[in-house]
C-alpha cells in the first residue's frame, strides 16, 4: 500500500503542475496521466484553440521527458519521422540521423492531415517501442508516449485514420470548452506571459518509470476483469455496430484502469474505474452500422447503453470510494 501511496503522490504532483496550464481539466488530464502510467498513446481529438497541443505540451515539460513535436502535412514522408541514413564520405559508411520519433514524448499536430503512408511508420515505434530503418532495429527509450491531435470537424485535405492506426491508442480524448469563470482564468494568466513557458519539471522520467512499474502490482479482482471482457464483447455483438472492439482493447482497459486506481489512491480496481474510461478507451475503437449512422447514432451513445445493460459481477461486494 505504501508503494501505491507514493506513486499517488507522484501522480498528483503532475496533475497539479499541469492544472496551471491547462484550466479547469482536471479529470481530463488525469485520463491522459492514466494513458501514460498504463504505457498508452493518446489522441486528443476537439475544435481548434481548447488546447489540445499545450495538454501534450504541459505534460511532457512536467515529467520532464525530452519531447518533440511533428507538424503533420500532406508532404511528410515517414523518413521525416523514422529517421534516415546518410552517406559520410569522409568515413564512407553510413550515418544515421534520428528523426523525431525517437524522443519520450512524441506530439504529432494535425495526424490526418498526412497520408495514410506516413501515419503507418508511427504504427511499429507505438506497438513495439522500436523503430527499423534500412535493417536495423533501433529501440526507443522508455516512458515513450505518442500524443497526437487531430480537429473532428475540418475534412478538406484530411487521411482519415485507419482502423489499425485507431486501435493503437489506448484513448481518444476531448477537452471540450471552458466554463465562464474558467475562461476569464486563462484571460488573466496570460495577461503578460504564457503559463507554459515557467512551467518546470516535478517528476523525472524515472519517477514515470516508478508509476508504470506501481501499476502493475494493482491488483484487478477476477469480477472486475470479468466485467471488462464482458463489456468488451457486447461491442462486438451490439446490433448497431459493425465492428467492435478488439482484445488490444480489453488489455489497454485493463491497463488503463490501473492507472486510474493510482490517480484514486487505490491499491485496487473497481467497476467504477472501468466506467469511468469505457468512452475514451471504447470510443474510437468502435463502428457503427450504416443503418445506426443514418439514424444519427452516435458511438457515445451505444457505450452508455451497453454500461446500463451489462451486469456488474459482484457489484454488493465493492467499498464506496468517495471521489
Amino acid at each position: 500500500m505504501k508503494e501505491t501511496q507514493s506513486a499517488t503522490n507522484i501522480a498528483r504532483e503532475i496533475v497539479q503542475n499541469v492544472s496551471k496550464v491547462i484550466v479547469g481539466k482536471e479529470s481530463v488530464i488525469e485520463r491522459a496521466l492514466a494513458a501514460v502510467i498504463a504505457q498508452g498513446h493518446i489522441l486528443i481529438e476537439d475544435v481548434p484553440g481548447v488546447g489540445k497541443t499545450m495538454l501534450a505540451k504541459s505534460i511532457s515539460a512536467s515529467i520532464g521527458c525530452s519531447f518533440k513535436r511533428i507538424q503533420f502535412t500532406p508532404d511528410l514522408l515517414p523518413s521525416d519521422i523514422v529517421g534516415v541514413s546518410i552517406y559520410n564520405q569522409s568515413n564512407g559508411q553510413f550515418q544515421f540521423r534520428p528523426g523525431p520519433v525517437m524522443a519520450q514524448v512524441v506530439l504529432v499536430d494535425e495526424i490526418n492531415r498526412a497520408t495514410p503512408k506516413t501515419q503507418s511508420a508511427l504504427l511499429e515505434a507505438m506497438e513495439e517501442l522500436q523503430v527499423s530503418v534500412d535493417g536495423v532495429t533501433r529501440p526507443l527509450e522508455r516512458p515513450f508516449v505518442v500524443m497526437a491531435t487531430q480537429n473532428p470537424i475540418e475534412y478538406e485535405g484530411t487521411f482519415p485514420l485507419p482502423e489499425a492506426q485507431l486501435d493503437r491508442f489506448l484513448m481518444r480524448i476531448s477537452l471540450g470548452y471552458p466554463s465562464f469563470a474558467e475562461e476569464l482564468s486563462v484571460i488573466e494568466q496570460q495577461e503578460q506571459t504564457h503559463p507554459i513557458d515557467e512551467l518546470e519539471a516535478v517528476v523525472t522520467p524515472e519517477d514515470v518509470l516508478k508509476l508504470q512499474d506501481a501499476s502493475k502490482n494493482v491488483y484487478v479482482d477476477s469480477a472486475v476483469r470479468e466485467y471488462i471482457v464482458s463489456l468488451i464483447k457486447a461491442t462486438r455483438i451490439h446490433k448497431d455496430v459493425s465492428l467492435g472492439a478488439s482484445p488490444r482493447a480489453s488489455l489497454g482497459m485493463f491497463r488503463a484502469v490501473r492507472g486510474m486506481a493510482i490517480m484514486r489512491d487505490r491499491d485496487y480496481v473497481i467497476p467504477d474505474d472501468v466506467q469511468e474510461l469505457a468512452h475514451a478507451v471504447l470510443a474510437h475503437r468502435m463502428i457503427l452500422s450504416p443503418a445506426a449512422r443514418m439514424r444519427g447514432l452516435q458511438t457515445l451513445q451505444v457505450i452508455d447503453g451497453l454500461l446500463e445493460s451489462v451486469a456488474v459481477p459482484g457489484a454488493n461486494q465493492w467499498p464506496v470510494v468517495s471521489q
